[in-house]
């Protein structure tokens, strides 16, 4: 059955629903202003920032072990740097201000030039004022191809987005200080894109096969994801092979951060429709349409996984365990938590700005949550209190989910803990530096929800 597809646009308060893939090439990759046609036909475009002029921003592809090298050039008006997700990168080049370099000043440059370790499916954006800059657009996908890559008729990257808008103006709505969104479930937009745009299409055949990468780039949105008209399997979770394929059968979530690839069939008929679609509390809202033209040639059976990376084996039980807790946010107002040296009440956070805190720090603390050395493994036990999801992201390393029965799960880099749950991941501490570890819901990081650990 068709899910609806509804192209509206509604008050920057209300819940609206929401859509390229370029291959341009460069050894600049310049964050500038540009203006966008973001929301559908018959509304104005938008200002929005990008890497390249367009958002998402340059699409950068290269094969597993290869080598990014690209100059950040920085022409806003704020200082900017830019985070390179999910891939397990050399820690000068992770891109975090006041961790691992100094922000980029306006009409300032810095070079990142780094390996690309493990193919996948990762992405790029902005970590200065996250809530803000990506919120403007600042962010891309990277591709990291392997060297026998499944046989698909199309490769299509899919960045996910929402976007808060003025309705009558199509410009984003600057409320980034926002405390209701800071302090609840972080901001949330009243349009979704896909490809920076909205309800792209893509011609198919009926009974193609395509590998979807999809990129959830927004600022706090959760989607819950579904096909229609398309059939096939969950191949890889954030960049990292399934062993196993994971047959698609109901809709799947896709938090802040993460990413999924597809290995799909089309199953609707010539001169259909199908589409992915979101799925919320009043129906399924349509996000890509994939328009079929005549039946493909070729027809496929079954599926084979991804080749693996190489990742590290290891055995978790006798692994330290270290306990996060998440606290805070409307409903579990804090009582108090640290902020520097200080010992503050909680209504003396929220005047500053903080509403969350891991383990009592309502900022990234002087001390690490783990100091490990390198090679150790260690498990993390992220115990949500708070009365709101988080999606848990740790910088420099992939990681496995302990599984309630025991066993290891896939790899992650971002994790997400539900409210009043409680999920435990083990790792090993195979990248050298000081890592950032933080909530992926980027105002929940900025008001409080930052903290760090340090291989050496």
């Amino acid at each position: 059955m068709m899910l609806s597809r509804r192209r509206f646009l509604q008050t920057s308060t209300a819940l609206a629903l929401l859509p390229k893939v370029a291959h341009a090439v460069s050894s600049d990759l310049v964050a500038q202003e540009a203006v966008q046609q973001i929301a559908p036909d018959g509304y104005p475009a938008t200002p929005v920032w990008t890497y390249g002029g367009r958002v998402p921003g340059v699409d950068i592809r290269l094969p597993q072990g290869g080598r990014v090298s690209r100059k950040l050039i920085n022409n806003l008006s704020q200082p900017t740097a830019v985070h390179w997700h999910g891939i397990r990168i050399d820690n000068a080049m992770d891109g975090v201000p006041g961790l691992t370099q100094d922000a980029v000043e306006m009409d300032q440059s810095f070079d990142y030039d780094f390996v690309a370790p493990d193919a996948g499916t990762y992405w790029y954006h902005s970590h200065n004022r996250s809530t803000e800059q990506v919120a403007r657009g600042l962010y891309g996908p990277l591709i990291v191809e392997e060297s026998n890559p499944p046989d698909v008729d199309q490769d299509l990257t899919l960045m996910l987005d929402d976007w808060r808008l003025d309705p009558e103006s199509a410009h984003i709505v600057d409320d980034f200080d926002n405390g209701h969104d800071l302090s609840h479930a972080g901001r949330l937009g009243n349009l979704v894109s896909v490809n920076g745009g909205f309800d792209p299409a893509y011609p198919v055949g009926s009974g193609e096969r395509l590998r979807l990468r999809l990129i959830n780039a927004s600022n706090a949105r959760i989607f819950d994801l579904a096909l229609d008209g398309l059939a096939g399997w969950i191949v890889a979770l954030d960049g990292m092979p399934l062993a196993v394929p994971l047959p698609v059968k109901d809709s799947f979530p896709l938090a802040p951060a993460q990413r999924a690839d597809l290995v799909v069939d089309v199953t609707s008929a010539s001169e259909d429709v199908a589409g992915l679609a979101s799925i919320e509390r009043d129906g399924g809202y349509g996000l890509v349409r994939f328009q079929v033209s005549e039946a493909s040639t070729s027809q496929r059976q079954g599926i084979e996984p991804l080749p693996a990376n190489n990742m590290p084996e290891f055995q978790y039980d006798q692994a330290p365990l270290h306990r996060m807790s998440l606290q805070g946010g409307a409903m579990r107002w804090l009582e108090g938590a640290k902020l520097g040296d200080q010992d503050l009440t909680g209504r003396e956070l929220a005047q500053l700005g903080r509403f969350w805190a891991l383990n009592g720090y309502a900022e990234r603390p002087k001390d690490p949550f783990l100091d490990s050395r390198l090679g150790q493994v260690h498990r993390i036990e992220f115990v949500n209190e708070t009365a709101f999801p988080h999606a848990m992201h740790l910088h420099g390393h992939h990681f496995r989910l302990v599984l309630p029965d025991g066993s290891l799960g896939p790899w992650r880099d971002t994790v997400l803990v539900d409210r009043g749950q409680t999920r435990q991941i083990a790792l090993v501490t195979d990248n050298p530096g000081d890592w950032l570890l933080h909530c992926h819901m980027l105002g929940h990081a900025a008001s409080g929800m930052m903290s760090w650990f340090s291989v050496t």
